[in-house]
C-alpha cells in the first residue's frame, strides 16, 4: 500500500494548486489522491520481465514524401491569374489600418 497522505501534504497540495477547500472536499480529494498511489502501487508490483516497452499501438511510418527539387511555375505565368499586379506581385486590398 502506498504511504498514507497526511493532512499537512494536503494543506501544501491546496496551497500549491491555489485551491481553497472545504474539509468534506478536501477529505474527497485526499481519499481520491489515495487511491491513485494504491493503484500505481499495484501496477508497480506487476512483474514485467520480458515484456517489450509499447509507445504505439500500431506501427509507426513515416507519412512524408522526400523533399524534390522541381521547377517551379514562372512568374510571369501565375500572374496571369492576378486581378491585379504591380511590379510582379500580386496587388492586394490593404488589410491594416
Amino acid at each position: 500500500m502506498a504511504e498514507t497522505i497526511m493532512d499537512k501534504t494536503m494543506d501544501e497540495i491546496e496551497i500549491l494548486a491555489k485551491l481553497y477547500l472545504t474539509a468534506e472536499e478536501k477529505e474527497k480529494a485526499r481519499q481520491e489522491m489515495q487511491r491513485m498511489l494504491d493503484y500505481v502501487d499495484m501496477l508497480n508490483a506487476l512483474d514485467t520481465e520480458g515484456v517489450e516497452p509499447l509507445t504505439h499501438l500500431f506501427p509507426i511510418q513515416n507519412v512524408f514524401r522526400e523533399d524534390e527539387v522541381c521547377e517551379s511555375t514562372p512568374g510571369a505565368e501565375i500572374l496571369k491569374n492576378a486581378p491585379r499586379e504591380k511590379d510582379g506581385q500580386f496587388l492586394v486590398p490593404k488589410t491594416i489600418g
